[in-house]
């Protein structure tokens, strides 16, 4: 069985209720879904970020229960980690200059550490990166 590593974009389309990608969830085994703790990363810098700017009270609110929804939401999520040799793997990509962004790149190194497909709607970037399996939920 496949693992399938969703990448930022997908899990917030998950989180979102996006048709498509939340019929193939449901369809799929929970412990074949993962996500690699870069997108968690990416999810709480976001939310983090977004704290500081809310300035009046419903502002602030909404900003700290979105937060605490993404929390709880994770929580529940199989996370995979960014291990050493996801690292080294992430450095012989980015010396391939394979025009890619950062976090995407560790994302690609992590799935490629643990054998999994990278489920994104990013095909573009993503298909760049030597050996690495990629689908896209949404269609």
């Amino acid at each position: 069985m496949s693992l399938y590593l969703l990448d930022t974009d997908t899990l917030s389309l998950l989180q979102q209720r996006h048709p498509a990608v939340s019929r193939r969830y449901r369809a799929t085994p929970r412990r074949a879904v993962a996500v690699a703790v870069i997108t968690v990363q990416e999810q709480l810098m976001g939310w983090y970020g977004r704290l500081p700017r809310a300035k009046r009270p419903n502002e602030i609110a909404r900003a700290y229960e979105y937060l605490t929804r993404a929390i709880r939401f994770l929580a529940r999520m199989n996370v995979v980690t960014f291990t050493e040799p996801a690292v080294h793997r992430f450095q012989t990509l980015l010396a391939m200059r394979l025009n890619i962004g950062g976090m995407d790149l560790r994302i690609a190194a992590t799935a490629l550490e643990c054998g999994a497909v990278v489920v994104t709607r990013n095909l573009r970037d993503f298909r760049r990166v030597p050996n690495l399996t990629v689908e896209d939920w949404t269609v």
